[in-house]
């Protein structure tokens, strides 16, 4: 099973990704701060009030003029007796509270309950004035017991109220805003860094296939421009370089193949006939080789356009060259296959492995299948086949499986090497395998 990708493949991707987690990791930080300093908050904020009561209230004990009213707190000679949720944490919040002004508590009791009260006043007023009707609503009330003297208490009551919760709202728009301002000019310098790194990309991959690659436009920030620059130029020196290779190759095939034509006219003033056909076999042999070392030398820069073709009948036609000639080759009968190759040198790929069939293992066998999205010409033969551990030696320029280098045995040892040279042009791959009935299997696999 595939696994799935969710980390990009570029370097922008990956960076833009990253900060995107980083940002997201510093807000859940600063989330979890915040959420810690709000709580704080409304705690002191729901405790204040009653500590200051208490306060009041035992500021005012020994004034008989107090009034009642404005101090909102009883006192009592027993624990009060109080129903609700009890509030551990704003009684640990009143008693710094109380320590942080001078006054030592025995001891502090904080309960919480809700109950119906009527609106306040302003509420009132506010209801009234967008044309509602005054309700009874629910609100949180706390209540706390102090102990200040032994047996002596002092308690007060106070409303919490009931806000809504908008903390995490607002984060998430912050978080939101955050992301635009820091993601959108990153995503602009990722593009303007990612346009000329894909341009160059796409031209080198360009170079790697076919052996030709237009130059690259030298934009972007200096870094890239540099760089961009530096591949033009070993682009052009590259270039220089093949063409002056072929220039050479050139030379040297049309002067080889001079002396080799005077020979051949010379063989025909031989009188011996048998030593007359030994050197033109000679001189056959070595233009054979020569046309070999300069088309595996050539790899890569092919002046053939590439065709769509019917790969059955390109094989069919061969396998009829190889018949007419008497070698013993056959064709399993194959579906159509189209693809898009050099004709003439998958031709000559596929003559290649035929020959060395019919001279290694005795007869070739010919059929063309689709496997793995790839069209597959394959040749089978009846031979004793390779060792497992010489497969990819016997693919290399000048290898032989025998190696006596007598000429009544193989040829020159370019035969496989100029037939993978011939598959990495397309941009396919020439796979060797032992056949389990015994015999040698060559797959020339090309892209559909």
């Amino acid at each position: 099973m595939k696994r799935l990708r969710l980390w990009p493949q570029s370097l922008v991707g990956q960076v833009i990704l990253l900060v995107a987690i980083a940002l997201f990791v510093a807000q859940a930080i600063n989330f979890a701060l915040l959420l810690r300093e709000r709580n704080r908050l409304e705690l002191t904020g729901q405790t204040a009030p009653a500590v200051y009561r208490i306060v009041d209230a035992l500021d005012s004990r020994g004034d008989r003029r107090a009034d009642d009213r404005r101090v909102r707190a009883r006192f009592t000679d027993a624990p009060p007796r109080v129903e609700g949720q009890r509030r551990p944490d704003v009684e640990s919040r009143a008693a710094a509270m109380f320590e942080d002004i001078g006054l030592q508590m025995r001891s502090i009791r904080a309960v919480q309950d809700s109950e119906s009260l009527p609106m306040r006043r302003w509420e009132r007023l506010r209801a009234r004035a967008s044309g509602a009707e005054p309700v009874m609503h629910n609100v949180g009330r706390l209540v706390m017991a102090a102990e200040y003297e032994p047996g002596k208490w002092v308690v007060t009551q106070t409303r919490t109220g009931e806000r809504p919760q908008r903390f995490g709202g607002w984060l998430i728009g912050q978080t939101a805003i955050l992301y635009v301002i820091v993601l959108l000019p990153l995503l602009w310098v990722g593009r303007r860094l990612a346009r000329p790194l894909r341009q160059l990309t796409e031209s080198a991959e360009q170079f790697a296939r076919t052996g030709a690659a237009d130059p690259v436009d030298e934009r972007g920030p200096g870094d890239v421009r540099q760089l961009t620059t530096a591949f033009n130029a070993m682009r052009a020196r590259i270039f220089l370089m093949l063409n002056e290779k072929d220039r050479m190759l050139g030379a040297i095939g049309h002067d080889l193949r001079t002396p080799l034509a005077s020979l051949r006219v010379r063989t025909e003033s031989v009188e011996d006939e048998g030593e007359r056909a030994r050197m033109s076999e000679t001189i056959d042999e070595m233009n054979r080789m020569l046309e070999d070392i300069l088309s595996l030398a050539r790899a890569g820069r092919s002046s053939e356009s590439t065709q769509k073709v019917d790969l059955s009948a390109l094989a069919d036609a061969v396998v009829e060259d190889f018949l007419e000639l008497g070698s013993p080759v056959d064709m399993a009968e194959s579906a159509r296959a189209v693809a898009n190759v050099r004709p003439q040198q998958i031709r000559r790929a596929l003559r290649n492995l035929i020959e060395n069939a019919t001279v290694y293992g005795e007869r070739a066998h010919v059929s063309v299948a689709r496997r793995d999205g790839a069209i597959h010409l394959i040749v089978e033969d009846d031979g004793p086949g390779i060792a497992e551990d010489r497969m990819e030696e016997m693919m290399e320029p000048f290898t032989r499986l025998e190696g006596s280098r007598n000429r009544d045995t193989g040829g020159a040892g370019l035969g496989l090497a100029l037939v993978r040279a011939i598959m990495a042009e397309h941009g396919g791959s020439l796979h060797l395998a032992n056949r389990a009935e015994g015999g040698l299997e060559a797959s020339l696999i090309l892209p559909a």
